[in-house]
């Protein structure tokens, strides 16, 4: 399990990353219409918050919060999706090698 600061650190990251959006695409468009140079972009995007990046989110299992072995397709850790799996939870899976 994950530690709820951790957790918590991911949400916080989420909501500055959609709260800010509408700003990085606006320099955006701005670089592209070539209103600014790359410089005065830098400049604008370096003043945003850092966490405000969504490169700096981490995918997390939904489950268990493991940040590792993320399955994208399913939202959950290759081990809770193992587990599932097993159990018959998952529908159209079938054991193979494992």
């Amino acid at each position: 399990m994950a530690k709820e600061s951790m957790k918590a650190r991911e949400v916080k990251r989420e909501k500055l990353a959609a709260r800010y959006a509408h700003k990085r695409e606006e320099i955006a468009a701005a670089l592209k219409a070539g209103e600014i140079d790359h410089e005065e972009a830098w400049i604008a995007l370096s003043k945003l918050p850092r966490n405000s990046n969504p490169i700096r989110q981490h995918n997390r299992c939904k489950l268990t919060g493991r940040p590792k072995g993320y399955m994208r397709q399913f939202g959950i850790s290759r081990i809770q999706f193992r587990e599932m799996a097993s159990s018959g939870l998952i529908p159209g899976v079938k054991k193979a090698s494992w």
